[in-house]
């Protein structure tokens, strides 16, 4: 029988991987079997986070500290992990803020700081793993967390910036893809929708947000945990070795309307 997302002695690393949906695709991968390196700027949540995967999954872990918005961490934080893994096979570059206020009174270091995190912070780190890693392995899977913000613009929650920054995700992307295709790394996005998290619960419960949800969404709901996974999973995956430059947007069919 033919295992189709086997990711066994596979390398991948994960950034933004102390919380939320970093964290639960880093143990989806493990799930599959990669080797995991948890990479964000807090060091006790990594290391927590790292030992949490290898406890669960038998993996082998690691956790890196790194701001992605410095060129010189960055670079140090690859070459950590090529000196103890020999590769990297995947990198999801899910690290990302957002400035939630009306477009007349962001400031230029709130808007600069977007685009610092957002879109910098994924093509310094996409950057380094490419050239360091997956360009002379001629083998690798980038996965850029953008958003359907990045896709759509919105009258829920103003944040401009937000999605400045990851509609130049989404077309970095597609920029990368063709770049790289012919050194064998795939590049897509995810745009994901709302998603339940112990941050937005209160959140997306509220008597607003659950009238949002029935009448901008198909589904009429907002993403549960684990439905993001098996995007990234599939993207991971050498199963998906014919896709390239795709933006998959995961919201409940938000961005259909």
């Amino acid at each position: 029988m033919k295992s189709y997302f086997d990711l066994k002695g596979q390398v991948a690393v994960v950034t933004g991987c102390s919380t939320g949906l970093g964290v639960q695709m880093a143990k989806a991968l493990a799930n599959q079997g990669a080797k995991i390196v948890a990479i964000a700027r807090r060091k006790e949540l990594i290391e927590a986070v790292a030992k949490e995967i290898a406890d669960e999954f038998g993996v082998e872990t690691l956790a890196v500290q790194c701001d992605i918005t410095n060129t010189e961490r960055v670079n140090e934080a690859v070459d950590a992990i090529v000196a103890k893994f020999g590769r990297i096979d995947i990198l999801i570059n899910n690290a990302g803020t957002g400035a939630v206020a009306p477009a007349e009174d962001i400031t230029d270091d709130q808007f600069n700081g977007e685009l610092n995190v957002d879109l910098g912070g994924t093509f310094k780190m996409a950057r380094a793993v490419a050239k360091k890693a997956m360009i002379p392995a001629k083998y690798g899977r980038i996965i850029n967390i953008a958003s359907m913000y990045g896709l759509v613009g919105n009258k829920v929650a103003p944040c401009s910036p937000y999605h400045a920054a990851k509609g130049g995700v989404v077309n970095l992307t597609r920029g990368l893809a063709s770049e790289w295709g012919k050194y064998n790394i795939n590049v897509n996005a995810i745009c994901p929708g709302y998603f339940y998290s112990p941050l937005t619960k209160e959140t997306l419960d509220s008597d607003f947000f659950q009238q949002n949800a029935r009448t901008m969404i198909p589904l009429s709901r907002y993403g549960n945990e684990g439905e993001l996974d098996t995007a990234a999973i599939f993207l991971s995956s050498p199963a998906s070795g014919y896709v390239t430059g795709v933006i998959l947007p995961v919201d409940g069919g938000y961005t259909a309307m």
